[in-house]
């Protein structure tokens, strides 16, 4: 954005290790998560706390146990108690979003110094109990309580969980893996490209992990007297890595005996554009292991303006040249990057072909590929050959490592940042996430001059 009036740099950042849902992190707070990965900022760079003048949190799984989630870990923290903070829901993208909008408070003025970044415990997401106070049960506790036994006959109530219902779009009444399915048909991505995308995703994230990369900027966290030091899931799919064929073995999502691929496009075959099912040859493709995990973690940076840092002595990683955020159809929502580089890249004065290194969101094998097919065809953006070459998630990406959805963004930003630091080569760096609703996010950064 050449009408900056200020450069907006990123300094040090930290996250935590990624925990499986249900597993190594599942007891602990995202406010506690969002509290590590700020104590792990502080730790890796000479930020001293007071010159923090606000926090913005990205947390999709939003509830009254942690009101404006920031304020609470700043304050955990042992940052300022004047220091601003902002909590933003704007699904997988909100720890981009997060980011952008900590460059904009610097751009109007109301502070230089920010950490942004994002948390989430899907392991504590909770099942709702879904109705109105005026239903008589739900008057008070006590009345819930005591009609505890028999709540599930009562009219007008309903138990839901908040996972299943937060990853269904409302609008289209699709679920996120439908979304996928729904690209996977339209844009012709086979079940077996989807599986070999997958399997390279598991291999590069083990080896960064094996070679010391992600220890960069990974903060253990200790839970019940045990430290989670590492991501955890490709660990658990360590298999995946060294034996692809395994990736087969996978149920389709939607192919069983009790919901077809036949059933698939009668109930969402108006979105995908351009195809009929066919009797025969319309397959499933989407399965769990070519889709992203769900998952427990935290992710922040530093986001200051470029005199304020150089002023605290920061270690600058990068100038935040751009960003753009473009929505499209909620139900074509993995293809929104596409549309958010374009915008990202044409306002920093840059083409596609300019670029080191992409981050790129892994909601679903199949989403990724349909980028790199779309962006061909749309933009002339070679995706394929940049992923092909190794500049396209070097060190794997979401599907290996797993997707605490609000941290995601400021993760993918993480590893662009110190995919500059470590590799010289790179100049110019992409982060880009699609989120559910059809949106898409993209941030493009520069090494500092």
């Amino acid at each position: 954005m050449d009408h900056l009036p200020k450069k907006i740099v990123l300094c040090a950042g930290a996250r935590t290790p990624i925990g499986h849902i249900a597993r190594s992190l599942a007891q602990i707070t995202p406010e506690s998560l969002l509290k590590t990965a700020i104590e792990g900022v502080l730790q890796k760079s000479s930020l001293y706390p007071h010159a923090v003048e606000g926090v913005i949190a990205g947390w999709v799984g939003q509830g009254s146990s942690a009101p404006n989630i920031a304020r609470i870990a700043l304050l955990e923290a042992g940052l300022p108690e004047k220091a601003h903070a902002i909590t933003v829901q704007a699904n997988c993208v909100s720890g981009m979003e997060a980011v952008c909008s900590a460059a904009r408070h610097i751009i109007v003025g109301e502070g230089n110094v920010y950490i942004a970044g994002g948390t989430e415990s899907m392991s504590n997401f909770p099942y709702t109990i879904r109705g109105s106070r005026a239903v008589n049960e739900l008057k008070s506790l006590d009345n819930l309580k005591e009609a505890w036994p028999s709540l599930l006959n009562v009219p007008g109530l309903e138990v839901t969980d908040s996972i299943e219902e937060g990853l269904t779009d409302p609008v289209k009444l699709i679920g996120m893996a439908g979304t996928a399915e729904v690209c996977a048909q339209m844009y012709s991505i086979s079940r077996q490209a989807q599986d070999a995308y997958a399997a390279e995703s598991y291999r590069r994230a083990l080896e960064a992990e094996k070679s010391g990369f992600y220890r960069s900027h990974i903060v253990p966290i200790s839970c019940n007297g045990s430290s989670l030091e590492t991501d955890e899931y490709p660990f658990l799919r360590e298999n995946l890595a060294q034996k692809p064929a395994m990736l087969a073995k996978a149920p389709v999502m939607f192919g069983g005996s009790s919901f077809t691929i036949k059933d698939f496009y009668d109930k969402f075959g108006e979105h995908i554009l351009g195809k009929r099912y066919a009797e025969g040859s319309s397959q499933a493709t989407v399965t769990l292991f070519n889709s992203c995990a769900r998952s427990d973690g935290a992710a922040a940076v530093i986001v200051a303006a470029e005199d304020a840092a150089r002023e605290l002595g920061l270690e600058i990683l990068a100038e935040l040249k751009s960003w753009a955020f473009w929505g499209n159809n909620p139900a074509h929502m993995g293809v929104s990057p596409i549309f958010s580089t374009d915008l990202a890249l044409r306002r920093a004065g840059l083409r596609f072909e300019d670029l080191d290194d992409v981050e790129l969101h892994e909601a679903f094998a199949a989403t990724c590929l349909s980028i790199f097919k779309v962006g061909k065809e749309k933009f002339n953006q070679n995706w394929e050959e940049k992923f092909k070459d190794g500049r396209v998630n070097p060190h794997g990406g979401s599907i290996a490592l797993g997707h605490p959805l609000a941290a995601t963004g400021t993760r993918i930003i993480l590893n662009a940042l110190y995919e500059i630091k470590a590799n010289p080569g790179v100049k110019t760096a992409l982060a880009t996430a699609c989120a559910a609703g059809g949106l898409g996010g993209a941030v493009v950064l520069e090494r500092p001059s």
